[in-house]
């Protein structure tokens, strides 16, 4: 009876946060002591690996470092020229986004959630609802803090969604967990909706929590009956949400305030004005 009723009161109130963050804090050496075979079975794992495997990797990140850096160059020359085109049309430009990279330190076993513990908590400035992403794409947002470490829920996970947007035509939605790891469903798009396989799914910022532009899934399957208002679609995550090891935790830039338009000064009446137009932020 006395657990329930402390369920009842941290359900409704709130109140046990703060002891909740204490007990991590007591418990965080027992965390780490619990962690300290895996990392002394991978440290040993890493020092007996043979001469030959070492070279071979090396070459292997050689070259996908030389095909990441002419991927960069290409991808400099494209920011510049979005810029370019930005401050011909007076819109703001947003300079990028601050990221904090932490690792996972455990994998919530839970059929029914689709979460993961990271080594960053509080201490580093992580926030309840901050995105979490992988190399590759969007992983989810935390859902629980303590100084030390953190819980992210999964886009996979049943009762988590995210606005998305076709990277085609525009077209929004939103996606949904369906409980699997390799799997979302778009559950609310019409019959007629203009959505392809292959089609690539990226956040559409909609909803204050993702910053737009960022790769989501991939579409796989549409399914359109007309018995059916909805068409059935299913999209496959970009991220690799079952074998990353680090993630990026994504802070936001905000962008630049617009400028005021100056004033205009008085002329005569029947004097002739041209067209003029405010200027925005660069």
């Amino acid at each position: 009876m006395l657990s329930i009723l402390l369920m009842a009161v941290d359900q409704q109130f709130q109140q046990l946060q703060r002891i909740r963050g204490m007990l991590a804090f007591v418990t965080y050496p027992l965390q780490a002591l619990a962690e300290a075979p895996v990392s002394l079975a991978r440290w040993i794992s890493e020092v007996t690996a043979s001469h030959n495997e070492l070279l071979d990797e090396n070459r292997h990140l050689h070259n996908e470092n030389l095909k990441a850096r002419a991927e960069l160059q290409q991808l400099e020359s494209l920011r510049a020229e979005n810029l370019r085109l930005r401050n011909l049309l007076d819109a703001s430009y947003k300079v990028g986004d601050r990221i904090l990279i932490a690792e996972l330190s455990a994998v919530d076993l839970d059929p029914y959630r689709q979460q993961v513990m990271i080594n960053k908590g509080s201490s580093s400035g992580v926030f309840v609802g901050q995105p979490v992403l992988d190399a590759n794409a969007v992983m989810g947002q935390v859902v629980q803090t303590t100084p030390f470490s953190a819980t992210v829920l999964l886009i996979t996970d049943p009762s988590h969604s995210i606005p998305v947007q076709v990277l085609r035509n525009g077209l929004r939605t939103i996606a949904v967990g369906t409980g699997r790891i390799n799997e979302l469903s778009l559950p609310y798009l019409p019959t007629n909706s203009d959505i392809r396989v292959d089609d690539k799914l990226v956040t559409s910022g909609l909803g204050g929590k993702f910053p737009p532009g960022y790769p989501v899934a991939t579409v796989t399957r549409v399914d359109r009956s007309p018995d059916n208002a909805f068409a059935r679609i299913i999209a496959t995550p970009t991220a690799h949400l079952d074998r990353s090891r680090e993630v990026l935790l994504v802070w936001s830039v905000p962008s630049k305030p617009a400028i005021p338009d100056e004033e205009v000064p008085e002329q005569d009446s029947d004097a002739t004005q041209p067209d003029s137009f405010g200027e925005g932020s660069p």
